[in-house]
């Protein structure tokens, strides 16, 4: 899917004004609960808190939850963006030997790191029900959004980074 510039635009608003607004894990529920709102492709939006070699699920928007709350950075689609730093697309995650299932119905994946001071502290997690549901768009809004909810991981953890 394409995320249109002037929804990308308006989403980055919306985040800011949630971020301003609310404070760790109540900022970062709510920006879960907008994303999958607002865009039909994200069926599943969760961040997590790195906790040293764990990510921990701080907040989650979608259908149902998911038995993955606590997942070492060693294992996975997500401890691999934490560990490397960098986004991950997956577009037909049946064929990812990585993969960590969580629902049946999911297709792909996108998995954004969230820095802060240069160093990773979480995570957004989006899974689509559409193969090839993610592409550049998504990845440029989805780590605008981390830059902006950074200061919120930081605060659900009780501090600073170590």
């Amino acid at each position: 899917m394409t995320v249109a510039p002037a929804a990308a635009k308006a989403a980055l608003l919306q985040v800011e004004a949630i971020a301003r607004r609310l404070v760790g894990r109540a900022a970062l529920a709510e920006v879960c609960r907008f994303l999958e709102a607002s865009f039909p492709h994200y069926d599943w939006v969760g961040v997590y808190r790195l906790d040293g070699r764990e990510l921990v699920l701080e907040a989650y928007a979608g259908p149902a939850a998911t038995e993955h709350t606590r997942i070492p950075v060693d294992r996975g689609l997500c401890g691999r963006a934490a560990r490397d730093g960098v986004t991950v697309i997956v577009d037909d995650v049946r064929a990812s030997t990585e993969y960590l299932a969580c629902f049946l119905s999911t297709r792909s994946e996108i998995v954004v790191p969230v820095l802060a001071e240069g160093r990773v502290v979480g995570e957004i997690d989006i899974d689509s029900d559409r193969t090839a549901g993610f592409d550049s768009t998504d990845r440029a809004l989805l780590e605008e959004v981390g830059a902006r909810v950074s200061a919120c991981v930081v605060a659900a953890a009780g501090g600073p980074p170590a």
